[in-house]
């Protein structure tokens, strides 16, 4: 009996002890290694883009709900030239800020990837988060792609989907 007692007592204090994961959804790059000064580029081309994102899904009805871990993929199509992302704004589903990931302007080189991981922890955006990238590009430059992956997998069980953003400016 007292084996028993103290194993408890040691299983109870390993798990009193474990830290709380921290969500790394927040800085999951450094930003900073990618700013740009564009203000002497003056033909670039302005647009903007909205990429619906689910970091939670309905699961059997409609209150109990399912969180999703979710990539999002900034992605520069081009061959030869280096594009420039000046926001990327993540909201969630009443369409409230929930956070910008960027100050200032970066930039993607040719072909080049950057990615924003939403931790499945992260349930800030709810069932419809989005975001709204603005980018500038060269004049006959291919536009950015940006997309979204959602998963998770529970058991043996795994889900999986993608979103594509659509240009809105």
């Amino acid at each position: 009996m007292k084996q028993y007692f103290l194993f408890i007592v040691f299983i109870f204090s390993f798990v009193a002890c474990e830290k709380q994961q921290q969500v790394s959804s927040i800085h999951p790059e450094n930003w900073s290694k990618r700013t740009i000064d564009i203000s002497h580029k003056d033909s670039l081309q302005v647009g903007a883009s909205y990429l619906s994102i689910y970091s939670q899904i309905f699961s059997l009805s409609e209150s109990k709900t399912h969180n999703l871990t979710a990539m999002v993929s900034l992605r520069n199509t081009s061959l030869n030239d280096t594009i420039y992302i000046e926001k990327a704004d993540y909201y969630d589903t009443h369409g409230t800020l929930v956070r910008s990931y960027f100050e200032k302007t970066i930039f993607l080189a040719p072909l080049e990837t950057a990615e924003i991981i939403i931790d499945e922890v992260d349930v800030s955006g709810g069932t419809g988060s989005n975001f709204i990238f603005e980018w500038k590009i060269p004049q006959n430059t291919s536009v950015p792609l940006f997309e979204g992956i959602m998963n998770s997998t529970v058991g043996q069980q795994g889900l999986s989907f993608t979103t594509q953003a659509v240009r809105i400016k």
